[in-house]
């Protein structure tokens, strides 16, 4: 394992341990969650915009399930705030996988992605483009 390597699974550990804007907003714009069948993980995630409607200006998210669902949704809970809905719309697996900083095996990449889908859901049911239901990654690939 290179020093690299071992830096991110201790970033990751630390987001598990120890995340970033747990818990709930008091009026948030909008909330949506989901849930990740095959590993059990599940996400809610509480979105304020700005006075503009397109801005994120605060988030917090709650949850419970394996350290890399955790770490993902503690990381993107940082990432989010000055973000516009369409840079989230625009955010892909690859963001993610970036934004962990290791390599993620196949059976783990819905674990990754929970959080991204449940915040990119969300601001769609928000927009009025999708009907209001729980995000979940038994479909995706």
């Amino acid at each position: 394992m290179s020093m690299g390597s071992d830096m991110y699974r201790q970033q990751i550990l630390d987001h598990y341990k120890n995340p970033r804007n747990y818990g709930e907003l008091p009026d948030p714009t909008f909330t949506h969650e989901g849930y990740n069948p095959s590993c059990g993980d599940e996400i809610e995630f509480d979105v304020t915009l700005a006075d503009d409607g397109e801005t994120i200006e605060t988030v917090a998210w709650d949850g419970d399930g394996c350290a890399i669902s955790q770490a993902s949704a503690s990381m993107l809970s940082g990432k989010l705030p000055g973000m516009t809905l369409d840079e989230v719309d625009d955010l892909d697996r690859d963001d993610v996988l970036e934004m962990l900083g290791v390599e993620v095996t196949p059976m783990r990449i819905k674990c990754a992605v929970l959080a991204e889908k449940v915040v990119q859901d969300g601001a769609r049911v928000y927009q009025g483009e999708l009907e209001k239901a729980a995000t979940s990654t038994e479909d995706d690939e």
